[in-house]
């Protein structure tokens, strides 16, 4: 029997960012991320669907849902003898990430800024990829974009509304979500046993009832079947994965400079 999706609201979200729960189930999100192999499963999905190391310019990479970046952080150390010069724009609506990750990004070639927002407002701002270069605010476009456990937590109208405006700002688009599957759900169940605490068990448990199976995500991509090779499958145990790659890239327009957090 096939596990319904459904969304429901995840207690770290709403909890205030220095909230001692919420630092412990960040930390707690770091060894999940560990055991789920996160990171390696993102460097799978990176390697050879991006331009190498000798581009003329600096790559471009959007994070939506970024968190605190550390998740990010790991795949800098893997990719920085490959993309020595990248700018890397963490979105969030909390200003989670602190000048020491900034450093640490630094250190491996990689300029970071943190964009605090909601990602709704992200989505429905300036979605037109066809401004005139002449326009004062050019669309920003980023080589990739990425998002990590997070696209779950969105109903179909916003999710489609989401993809949207990531299709219209990149040429790559990466997604890893929770996997709604029984064995994602047991494994959910039992994230106590690495002494997470009660927000992230709670979490955990929603996180895989809201996850994707199958083509849930590719449906919703505009375009599928034109100018986007799509591919969507399983990653791992515990991951489902979404890849959309356009065939014809949109040429580039000047990147509107990120600003950092307040």
């Amino acid at each position: 029997m096939t596990l319904p999706r459904i969304v429901a609201a995840e207690t770290l979200d709403f909890l205030p960012q220095d909230d001692p729960d919420a630092l412990r189930s960040r930390r707690d999100l770091r060894r999940i991320h560990r055991m789920m192999g996160t990171r390696s499963i993102i460097l799978g999905a990176l390697r050879g669907a991006i331009a190498s190391e000798k581009a003329a310019r600096p790559l471009r990479i959007l994070e939506l849902g970024a968190g605190d970046g550390h998740l990010m952080l790991g795949v800098a150390r893997a990719l920085a003898s490959e993309y020595p010069q990248v700018e890397l724009t963490l979105l969030d609506r909390q200003a989670l990430l602190t000048p020491a990750t900034i450093a640490e990004y630094a250190a491996h070639g990689w300029r970071t800024v943190a964009k605090v927002a909601d990602v709704l407002d992200w989505a429905a701002a300036d979605i037109d990829p066809l401004l005139s270069k002449d326009s004062p605010s050019p669309v920003p476009r980023w080589d990739l974009i990425i998002a990590n456990l997070f696209l779950h937590h969105f109903e179909v109208a916003q999710l489609a509304a989401l993809l949207q405006a990531s299709a219209m700002r990149t040429d790559l688009f990466i997604a890893c979500e929770p996997r709604r599957a029984r064995l994602a759900l047991l494994g959910s169940h039992l994230v106590g046993l690495i002494g997470a605490n009660k927000v992230t068990r709670e979490d955990a448990v929603l996180s895989v009832h809201a996850g994707f199976r199958g083509r849930e995500i590719s449906t919703l991509w505009p375009g599928l079947g034109q100018q986007w090779q799509v591919k969507e499958y399983p990653a791992g145990l515990f991951t489902h994965c979404f890849r959309a790659i356009r065939m014809e890239p949109v040429e580039s327009v000047e990147p509107v400079e990120p600003t950092n957090a307040d």
